[in-house]
């Protein structure tokens, strides 16, 4: 096999080093869109503090707040990282109620996406960034049977934004006060990512997935009520998506009574 293609893990055909490198990039843009779609349409913040852009040719919601966008930047920095070498098995942006439990998880299934060793997880991600016009230009290298259509993985992705935008404003709102994070979910036979600066630190117990070394999965993972959201599938690229609603969001509130 030539150095410059590697193949797919979940395909038979081969891809070149290049095209992984934008499959990876178009991912990575897909959930930086998709993150502050859900800031803006749960009401983390402000609707005030957002700005009208376009993605995938629809209408998409964008923090104007440098800080918000610094924050998902890393954050979506750091999660290509893994994403890369293949150690993540799902992703999830978790929002909390004010007392920093879980109401919602909008959850990103990665067990089928590819994992290319020798490609890069580096490289810093600019919300909006990515040159759509140089889709139908085709990567040096390509053959019959390395071809992405990448009109195609547009379209998946496109379908899955709007879908994540209906139900986000469908959903019976959260209260306010909340905040967000994201997490990653490894796989079994991957090491927790440590380094300097740490950009990852353990979920609280009732998050923690079943692993080998935990046969019981947390309380809250899972939650009470599941939404589907997308099968997203376009060649070596695919992914589910859906949203979990907490039974701390669901439940009644609680009520006391006294007598007189």
């Amino acid at each position: 096999m030539p150095p410059n293609t590697i193949p797919a893990q979940n395909e038979g055909a081969s891809i070149t080093i290049p095209q992984a490198t934008r499959l990876l990039t178009t991912f990575t843009h897909f959930l930086t869109v998709c993150i502050h779609n859900i800031l803006y349409y749960r009401n983390i913040y402000p609707a005030t503090t957002f700005l009208t852009s376009r993605a995938y040719n629809l209408p998409v919601h964008q923090s104007r707040h440098p800080a918000v966008c610094a924050w998902v930047r890393d954050a979506v920095d750091a999660a290509r990282a893994q994403i890369a070498q293949g150690c993540v098995e799902r992703l999830a942006v978790v929002v909390y109620d004010a007392g920093g439990r879980p109401l919602e998880r909008w959850m990103f299934d990665l067990a089928r996406l590819p994992v290319w060793n020798g490609v890069s997880g580096k490289g810093k991600e600019r919300a909006w960034a990515r040159e759509e016009e140089d889709d139908d230009v085709p990567d040096e290298g390509d053959d019959q049977q390395s071809k992405i259509n990448w009109t195609d993985v547009d379209e998946q992705l496109r379908a899955a934004v709007r879908r994540l935008a209906y139900t986000g404003e469908k959903l019976s709102p959260v209260p306010d006060g909340c905040t967000f994070t994201v997490a990653v979910e490894l796989r079994d036979e991957a090491e927790a990512p440590i380094g300097h600066p740490q950009a990852w630190i353990p979920t609280q117990p009732n998050l923690q997935p079943r692993s080998k070394d935990r046969q019981t999965p947390g309380e809250d993972v899972g939650g009470a009520k599941t939404t589907p959201l997308r099968a997203v599938e376009a060649g070596p690229l695919f992914f589910e998506c859906w949203v979990e609603e907490g039974k701390t969001k669901l439940e009644p509130p609680s009520t006391t009574s006294s007598q007189g």
